[in-house]
């Protein structure tokens, strides 16, 4: 995970994810249907929710583009109980992109969901997010410790 780009929502970087590094994203998963995951990804891209997506692609392949934009790229990352998981990111790859500190309210809720899910504690999910390019350099561990217990 990184962050980039300017939300104008948490005023600061936004989350993305490059699944093409190596390595472990820490996520939370909700059980949602496909016309409410398109209907989600559609806010995300700015466009009006109520066209379901042709999520063919992305489930044969593990990924597919609807566009240029950030959050235009559909990632399949693996599977839940038989379930696939996807998301939504950026078509650029981390190291090909501007990274953007994150706000600190955007941080708080990122690791409250976390938290969350019962699989990690505190420690881990500061240390995590304090690591990612976009908040490494900007967010130390006790400073996203100090805005999880705020």
């Amino acid at each position: 995970m990184y962050f980039a780009t300017e939300s104008p929502v948490w005023g600061g970087g936004r989350a993305f994810y490059d699944p093409r590094r190596d390595g472990r994203v820490l996520a939370r998963a909700h059980l949602v249907s496909a016309s409410q995951f398109a209907d989600i990804a559609a806010q995300e891209m700015y466009e009006e929710p109520g066209t379901d997506l042709d999520l063919t692609e992305v489930l044969d392949v593990g990924i597919a583009s609807l566009g240029t934009g950030r959050y235009e790229t559909l990632v399949c990352a693996g599977g839940v109980d038989g379930l696939p998981v996807l998301t939504f990111t950026a078509p650029w790859d981390v190291d090909n992109v501007s990274w953007t500190e994150p706000s600190p309210a955007y941080l708080r809720y990122l690791a409250s969901g976390l938290l969350e899910t019962g699989a990690w504690d505190v420690d881990a999910i500061a240390a995590y997010l304090a690591a990612c390019p976009g908040a490494a350099g900007h967010w130390t561990e006790q400073r996203i410790k100090d805005l999880i217990h705020a």
